[in-house]
């Protein structure tokens, strides 16, 4: 999220989290001070999430100082050690990326179980993107169908109003991730169609029975 609008559309639609993108490459890039003044409208009413690539050390303290963060995502290399220290650095959970495209890469979180509070799963970004994620590309969600039930994860990946029905009922997925499937432009939150997603959500939910509740 870049904006105070988006941030209260988002959760006046049912939005159990917010995050706010620390990655200069990326269009959804924001400073840390002004994603602190943002958050403040969501903050009690949704959990607020620092999303970070590799972060360094002083870039991470700024983040969790002036966002105050409920959660910190992370989306770059991070070693099982470094996991370790963030947790004990900042008492905060963990969420961790990994990117998905074919059974072997659900085999990399094996490490991380008991490290990370939660799981995101997204797509491997496609040839010549700079970005490890919000690239508006899908993988087989089917290979999750095989994951242990006790593993807690978000989904993600070109996630949008037109496929999440199926998104879901092939997954079961607790959590949604979406940006690039909410937005008119790269990094440009776009009010109508993040009703219709959440519409579209709504409508998937009340179609079939859930093994794993969706947010």
């Amino acid at each position: 999220m870049k904006t105070e609008e988006a941030v209260e559309k988002a959760v006046s639609l049912g939005a159990t989290h917010i995050g706010f993108i620390f990655f200069e490459k990326s269009p959804r890039n924001i400073e840390p001070d002004l994603a602190g003044r943002i958050a403040e409208k969501a903050r009690g009413k949704a959990k607020i999430v620092a999303v970070t690539v590799d972060a360094d050390p002083d870039d991470m303290d700024d983040i969790v100082y002036l966002l105050k963060p409920d959660i910190l995502q992370l989306h770059g290399h991070e070693s099982p050690e470094q996991m370790l220290t963030l947790k004990a650095l900042y008492g905060l959970p963990l969420m961790k990326a990994f990117s998905i495209r074919d059974p072997d890469d659900l085999k990399r979180i094996d490490p991380y179980i008991g490290l990370a509070d939660r799981f995101l799963f997204d797509a491997k970004p496609p040839a010549g993107s700079d970005l490890p994620g919000g690239n508006g590309v899908s993988f087989d969600w089917r290979l999750l169908q095989n994951l242990d039930a006790s593993v807690d994860y978000m989904l993600s990946g070109g996630l949008n109003k037109a496929n999440v029905a199926q998104a879901l009922a092939e997954t079961g997925a607790r959590g949604l991730d979406v940006s690039s499937g909410v937005e008119s432009a790269p990094g440009v939150k776009d009010l109508r169609l993040m009703e219709e997603f959440f519409a579209a959500v709504r409508q998937a939910n009340g179609a079939r029975p859930l093994s794993r509740s969706a947010q």
